[in-house]
Parts: structure tokens; sequence; C-alpha cells
């Protein structure tokens, strides 16, 4: 298959070299919007955008071939990425491509706040001089919090280090061997603020981090700190930033990001401080960066078209395990256990167990996906796919548990889906023997070999002689022949299982007779793809 991909924003040329390297056919256009973008990413399956072109629902669902949404950089708050994943499509970002350049820009942003850089140069600018008023501090034995010990962070650490600066950080999710690799103290965030000098966020924006400096906790605050933001607009409560200075908790304020960009009337009115210094969001802003970031975008999109690798996929990470050809038979066997288990399941089932046992359980996460697109392909009208099916799970409120056992008592790998007690199925469980070979080996305690392809007709009946005659002569009556077939039961005389297979899919109309023979219960016909198919 070809692939058309859309450039957007004016993303470097490098981006454009790499796709056509790769064979992937590019147009370039940065100065669509509304309508006409509606009207021009229709044939597209795949769009690169920085951050001026807003990747909305519209925009998406306009885009009815789309595949990859690629961000040519790391912040993705232009595209929205609960419809992407709603609509099966991947959003990917390059979150390493401008880390240098962030950081740099961090660490000038710093020097150039404590030694009034900026003022100094407009006031000399205008003719004017006064050495005094612009009197600065050194970074030289003062204490620099980084809030985020991530790939940004640690390169400011790094870089400030070399000014003598000792380093705390918070980071709930950075290991204690990396801070003393980095030679930083781990503390908490409420004494990372009442202890540092300079403040330096480097996080997303999210609920926690929003605001994460205002006057709700300007008492924490070290007396005069410094706070710097190159990470996302909105970390500091921007209305508050004149009060925190006005008020000596706060010495002046670096910003080269804002909650609205370009800043609304009312933020231009608070930058206009004079120990508020801002640039306009610089921090990727380097030639370096911008072919960087082009180029891993590129390179990524390609691959994800391939199915090649999934690297910096922020909708469906757990995909990345499509392309080990180990993970491949469990998945196609997860998504037929999926579709067989619901069409067991009673109507308006919404409670499930998934159990990994064995080699399978390492892959729990994108198994786990996979029965879920087999159990939502029979009830969802849009496309399901690995990226949306927890997504439509989580929509249509189904219940899921998980469990793993790195044993199996049975065989090699056993993926077991457990549905509601009060079915008349319950519990199925299935392997892997072997190359397009997948097999039910248990229904409700009872053991039954059974492959996982073509028309299946499920029933549980008293063990007694006839039983399987009365089926296969209401069949025959039919013209429906019967391919293969299990049987399992408990003890002689008691209860029985029993699956057959037919050469062709049956109607209502075909399944009545059988519906209405004495002693079958829980009769229930089962449609799969081939193992022959693709998935």
């Amino acid at each position: 298959m070809s692939f058309k991909v859309l450039l957007l924003d004016n993303v470097n040329e490098r981006c454009e070299e790499v796709f056509e390297k790769r064979g992937i056919e590019v147009v370039r256009n940065h100065d669509l919007s509304g309508q006409a973008l509606y009207d021009e990413i229709k044939s597209y399956h795949g769009i690169v955008v920085r951050s001026s072109t807003k990747v909305t629902p519209e925009v998406l669902k306009a885009g009815e071939n789309l595949k990859v949404v690629g961000r040519a950089g790391v912040g993705v708050d232009n595209i929205d990425i609960e419809a992407a994943t709603k609509q099966g499509i991947l959003v990917m970002n390059t979150p390493n491509g401008n880390t240098i350049s962030t950081a740099e820009h961090t660490c000038g942003m710093i020097l150039a706040i404590t030694h009034n850089i900026p003022q100094a140069v407009e006031k000399v600018k205008s003719g004017g001089w006064d050495r005094k008023k612009y009197m600065g501090n050194e970074v030289y034995n003062k204490t620099l919090g980084v809030v985020g010990l991530g790939k940004i962070g640690s390169e400011v650490t790094q870089r400030m280090q070399h000014f003598n600066m000792k380093v705390k950080a918070y980071d709930p999710f950075a290991s204690v061997e990396k801070a003393e690799r980095l030679d930083v103290e781990l503390v908490e965030l409420d004494e990372l603020l009442g202890t540092s000098d300079f403040l330096t966020v480097h996080t997303p924006l999210t609920e926690k981090t929003k605001g994460l400096v205002s006057m709700e906790n300007a008492d924490k605050l070290k007396k005069g700190i410094f706070l710097i933001n190159c990470a996302r607009g909105g970390i500091y409560k921007e209305e508050d930033l004149p009060a925190l200075i006005d008020e000596g908790y706060v010495g002046g304020v670096a910003l080269d990001v804002y909650s609205s960009e370009p800043p609304s009337d009312e933020l231009y009115e608070i930058l206009q401080h004079p120990k508020i210094i801002s640039t306009p969001h610089l921090g990727a802003s380097t030639d370096e960066a911008q072919e960087k970031v082009a180029e891993q975008i590129a390179e990524q999109m390609a691959d994800a078209f391939e199915e090649k690798r999934f690297e910096g996929s922020l909708n469906g990470k757990s995909i990345a395990l499509t392309t080990n050809k180990e993970v491949q038979p469990y998945l196609d066997l997860a998504q037929k256990l999926g579709s067989i288990a619901i069409q067991l399941a009673p109507e308006h089932a919404n409670e499930f167990s998934f159990e990994y046992s064995g080699t399978c359980a390492k892959f729990s996460d994108v198994l786990t996906d996979s029965i879920l697109k087999g159990i939502l392909s029979h009830h969802v009208s849009e496309a399901v796919n690995l990226i949306n099916a927890r997504h439509y799970a989580e929509e249509r409120g189904l219940n899921i548990r998980e469990t793993t056992d790195s044993q199996s008592e049975t065989f090699n790998d056993l993926i077991t889906i457990q549905l509601k007690e009060d079915g008349e199925y319950q519990k199925i469980s299935a392997t892997v023997f072997g190359e397009n070979d997948y097999r039910i080996v248990e229904i409700d305690g009872f053991g039954i070999e059974l492959a996982l392809e073509g028309d299946i007709l499920m029933y549980k009946n008293v063990d007694k002689p006839g039983m399987l005659a009365k089926v296969s002569y209401a069949l025959a009556k039919q013209e429906i022949n019967i391919a293969s077939l299990s049987l399992g039961r408990t003890l002689k005389g008691e209860n029985a299982i029993t699956a057959v297979s037919v050469d062709k899919k049956m109607t209502e109309e075909e399944l009545q007779p059988l519906y209405d023979l004495e002693d079958i219960r829980a009769l229930q016909y089962i449609s799969l793809p081939s193992n022959h198919d693709n998935n």
C-alpha cells in the first residue's frame, strides 16, 4: 500500500526528504485551515503539524483515511488525542528532538533573569545606562529546584551544576539511583518550594501541575525565589505573578510558554511587569532542533505505516509489541477468544476477567487490547483496533479485571476469559498449538479441543446415547454438513458439552430446529474467521 502525508505549519524540509526517501508521497501546504483543511485532508494517511494547526475532532473526522497524526515536537496540546484514539488514529510526537535546545534556553533564562539582562539591554538601546538599577545576583552556590527530572530537566541540571549550583528535584517517578548519578537531592514538593533560590519546571500541564505556584501556596516559597517556565504555560498561575512579585514572595519570573499563545490581551498586560521577562516560545526554536524533530517524526511515522516500530506513540503504546514476532500468535488467539467469548456471553454482559498464564503473561497489556477488539467488534459500528479498544470498552462501561501468572499448570501458555456467573457459559480457555493453529482447550471445566475458526454450534446436554445423532439429523435434513466435532464431559451419564463445526454460515431459520431439540440446552451459534484470514 502506498501512503500519502500532508505537511502543515512550515515543518522543516528535512521531514519531506525523509518521507520521500522512504517511498511516501508528500504534499506541503502551510496555510490550510477551516473548510479548506477539511476538504484537503480526506485523501491523506498522515499529517505532520507543529503548534499552529489545531487537530480538532472535526479535522480528524474529515480525515477519513488518517492513520497517523505526527507532532514535530513535544507538546500535543493542539491535538485532540481522545478524539484521535476514538477513531483509531495513532498520535506520535518527538520527545527527544528538542531536548538540548530547550535545556539551553532554560539555562539562558536563568542567567538572564538573575543578571537583569533583558531589562538592561532595553535600557541601553533606548539611550539609558543606570548600572545600579540593574544590579544582579550570582547563581554560584545557589540552589536550583527542578520539577521533573526527565531528559530536559536532567540536561538543565548538568549544565547549571557547572555554574556550581546545588540541585534539588521533585519527581515522584525518578529513581534514587538516577538522582545519585546526577548528584541531585530528591525532595518533596513543599521542601523544594521552600529551599530553592530558582525553580524551573519540566513537566506536562496536568491537573496536578496546573497552578503549581500561586498566591494560594505563596507562604511555602523561599522568599525571593526566581521562577522559570520553559515547559507548558499555566504551570505557574499567570494572573498571580505580579502580586507574587510585588509582595516579595518572588524575585522575578522568566517565561517562554503561556496558557494561550500568542498571549491574550490580559496576559500581555501581566507580561508588562518589569520583573517578568518573556520570550515567544523559543525553547525548541533552533535550526538544529527543528531539523531533528522533522527527521524524527518522518522516520517514526514511516515505521508506523510499515508496522515496523511505534516509537513516540502517545495513545497506543502497547501496540509497539505487535512488531514482536513472539507476540503475534497470542494477539490472534486473544482476538479470536474475545470474539467467541462475547458470542457465548448473555446479552448486556459487561464484566470480564482476563487471565494470562505462562509466557504470554508478559504481553498482557496488548493482549487485553486484542481481546477487547474481538469483543467490541460485535457491538461497535466504528472500526475497532488496538489503539481505541480500551476507549470503547470504557465508553460502554465494561468492567475488566486482569491477572497474570508466569506459570501454567497445563499448557506453556494459556489465555482464559471468565464471564459473569449467571450466564450459561462462564469460563473459556485457549492456547496456541502451532502456526495458525489456535484452539479452545477448556470450557466451564470440560476438557475440549476445538479449533478457533469457522462456524460452530456449541451446546450442553445430559451425557446419554443419541444426543449427537439428534443434532446430526437436524443438520442433515437441512443439507448442512458437519466438518468436525469435539466432545467433553465430566462423568459418564452426567453433563457434557459438544462443539460441532459446520461447513456454512447458518441463519436463524436453520438454527430453530436445533433450539427445539429435547435435552439440548445453552445452544449457541458462533462464527469466526478462518485462521488463515487477516484480522
